[in-house]
């Protein structure tokens, strides 16, 4: 199809109030994040088989009628890998009703995977899959945020919704006929939950790697050092490791340094961090040193150090691979090692995991069904 350039606010109100009335639209986003915390929304594409527009975001204050209709329940929205999308939508999407959390949204990926195609089908496969045509990504990684953007670049664009839309009918036949949709909806949803839930400031500590080898003294420091730089990334929108890298948060808070001098001593620091931070970073440390020690942090215990944990792991893994040959489906569909650990850490209880209200993928909606009592 050709495609339109939207970049004035009549235009968008004009093209949103026709695509109210479609039953599906294609979407997809065009961004920059390589130096921010939040990703900076270049372009916007959507398709609904009439009309096939290039939304710019950069000319247009008032995106308002753009993410009404992400929102809009009686329309479906079909996107391919969709999680960075989805990242989009949560900074971008901001409005004074809230963040623009999407309702009725599919992932074509999710949806290949199911009819036997991997985990991570990209979008240009997907398409040579349907249609044989060989798309051109070289596009992929430029500067969507500079103007004017260059033919190519919009030619580039308007193909990831155009065929998207096209082919997704012959997606949905398929997966109907294999009885897999409404197990591709969920997936979706679940994507979309996990996106949506607020980061817990106090607990970014949990996700840095080898946080197991410290004390509930170090742990707390860990914990208070890993919250005051998730703050500073969040008001200077600047990525995590810009601000101070994970092993000088971890060699701080297990050294417990008593000034800037000695944190240069330390080994696995970042002499940048010091350089730039290091006497903020004390302040931080003094800070997490007033807290009682009653409530420091327990210590982590690690699953794979867990008693049985092997063997048990592979009876759930075995478990799971003869319950997809059964339902015919990939392993990998059913249950991810990463899923696979969040189960037994919640099944023995590592952690405080039991009470975490995070859901647990194996026992929780469709693999509750298929799997997850038994």
């Amino acid at each position: 199809m050709e495609y339109q350039y939207i970049d004035n606010q009549t235009s968008l109100v004009s093209l949103c109030q026709r695509l109210a009335k479609a039953n599906v639209l294609a979407i997809d986003t065009e961004f920059v994040r390589t130096r921010t915390l939040y990703p900076k929304l270049g372009l916007l594409q959507v398709c609904d088989g009439n009309d096939l527009a290039l939304i710019d975001p950069v000319a247009i204050a008032d995106l308002s009628p753009f993410w009404q209709l992400l929102t809009n329940e009686n329309i479906i929205k079909v996107l391919h890998a969709c999680s960075e999308d989805l990242e989009v939508f949560l900074s971008s999407g901001t409005t004074e009703l809230g963040q623009c959390k999407p309702v009725n949204l599919i992932d074509s990926q999710i949806m290949m995977s199911f009819l036997g195609h991997g985990q991570s089908m990209g979008y240009a496969a997907m398409v040579k899959h349907y249609t044989s045509v060989e798309l051109d990504k070289s596009e992929s990684r430029t500067d969507w945020m500079k103007r004017p953007l260059t033919t190519k670049q919009l030619e580039y664009a308007s193909a990831d919704v155009d065929y998207l839309f096209s082919i997704y009918p012959q997606i949905v036949k398929e997966i109907e006929s294999a009885g897999w949709l409404e197990q591709a909806k969920q997936e979706s949803q679940q994507l979309i939950n996990k996106k949506f839930t607020p980061i817990d400031e106090n607990s970014l500590y949990l996700g840095i790697k080898m946080n197991w080898r410290l004390n509930s003294k170090q742990l707390n420091s860990l914990k208070y050092l890993s919250t005051w730089r998730y703050l500073q990334a969040k008001q200077r929108d600047l990525p995590l490791g810009f601000v101070v890298k994970d092993n000088t948060l971890l060699s701080l808070a297990q050294s417990l340094p008593q000034s800037v001098e000695e944190m240069y001593r330390l080994d696995g620091v970042e002499v940048l961090d010091i350089k730039h931070k290091g006497q903020t970073l004390l302040g931080v440390l003094r800070q997490a040193n007033t807290v009682n020690e009653n409530d420091y942090p327990a210590k982590l215990t690690r699953l794979d150090n867990y008693p049985a944990y092997k063997a048990t792991y592979k009876a759930v893994k075995s478990f799971i691979t003869d319950t997809a040959q059964r339902v015919g489906l990939a392993t990998d569909n059913l249950a991810s090692k990463r899923q696979i650990n969040q189960f037994l850490t919640w099944y023995f209880d590592l952690n405080d995991a039991k009470s975490s209200s995070t859901p647990v993928d194996l026992v929780f909606g469709w693999r509750l069904e298929l799997f997850g009592k038994k």
